[in-house]
């Protein structure tokens, strides 16, 4: 334990202490909770108009069902308990529910960057090869590329979960404001930073935001050319606004781990509520972001969206 002459005790519960030194935590607690309230919301909708339209069942409206589970699940992992902590003050939480938050939390962000990924991927074929789009990802083909990827993230999790588990604990403290594998990493009486130098941990994040980023980039690379070889710019706008939802939800999960990366590879230090901050940002920007992006961009959705209020607005009449 380096030295440490903490006493090393199995905890049973954690103590989160990461709004403590706020004044407005019922205030945060309403945004968060609305927040979620909203995600919960737009991702029902827009599955509910894909499953009550027969048209949809292709493999792009697949992925976007997809990725409204795991947008659901990651988000749930963290705002159910900054939501408890907040507006209910209960502020301590179990181990195993803990960790078990931790692992829904690390699964729902590898699993969507897989299938962020993966959409991309589609968005290039469904481009760059539009003759034989279908014969090449059919519907059967993208629920095995979907499973694939759940299997795959849950894999790569296991790592990271038997890291946490194996840490040694002198007081059940999470200074963070809900439980990822920093917070529960920080929690335990060991120098945080071998715990982050893990080979197949840093293999983990390198892949996820160097490698899949980069992929994604390529499958852009490849759509322009080929748009930009379209002479007719009705169908090269067309093809462009297929791309507008996708490029969104990539934005939106990238940037905070992006600006992250950059303000530690400059050098700057952030305090504890600063770190805070972008935790939370970061667990919420995506999954309210990407519900909407397709809601908005989408032509199908949007018109299905606008027949649904008007058909509820006579009703109501």
């Amino acid at each position: 334990m380096e030295g440490h002459n903490n006493t090393v005790v199995r905890v049973s519960e954690f103590i989160i202490t990461g709004f403590d030194h706020l004044s407005h935590q019922k205030l945060l607690g309403s945004i968060i909770f609305i927040t979620y309230v909203l995600i919960l919301f737009f991702w029902s909708t827009n599955v509910s108009i894909i499953a009550a339209n027969r048209s949809l069942h292709s493999p792009m409206y697949i992925f976007i069902c997809n990725l409204a589970i795991v947008d659901i699940v990651f988000s749930t992992s963290s705002h159910v308990t900054m939501i408890v902590v907040l507006l209910a003050d209960m502020k301590t939480i179990s181990f195993n529910s803990c960790i078990t938050s931790m692992f829904a939390y690390h699964l729902g962000d590898v699993t969507s960057c897989l299938t962020i990924t993966l959409m991309a991927v589609d968005r290039m074929l469904a481009i760059r090869l539009p003759l034989r789009y279908h014969s090449i990802l059919t519907n059967t083909r993208s629920f095995l590329l979907i499973a694939a990827v759940w299997v795959v993230s849950m894999l790569a999790m296991g790592p990271t979960m038997a890291a946490a588990d194996s840490v040694p604990y002198c007081q059940p403290i999470i200074r963070y404001v809900f439980c990822d594998y920093p917070a529960m990493i920080r929690a335990g009486c060991v120098n945080p930073g071998p715990y982050f130098s893990i080979p197949i941990v840093l293999f983990l994040w390198m892949w996820l935001l160097g490698g899949h980023f980069t992929l994604i980039f390529l499958s852009y690379f490849v759509i322009i050319w080929t748009v930009l070889r379209i002479s007719e710019k009705g169908s090269r706008k067309k093809m462009f606004t297929t791309c507008i939802s996708h490029i969104i939800v990539v934005s939106a999960y990238y940037a905070p781990k992006l600006v992250s990366v950059l303000l530690t590879r400059i050098g700057v230090t952030l305090n504890l509520t600063e770190r805070n901050g972008v935790i939370i940002v970061a667990s919420t920007l995506s999954p309210l972001i990407n519900p909407v992006a397709y809601c908005l961009t989408t032509k199908d959705l949007r018109t299905r969206m606008m027949n649904l209020l008007t058909k509820t607005r006579v009703a109501m009449k």
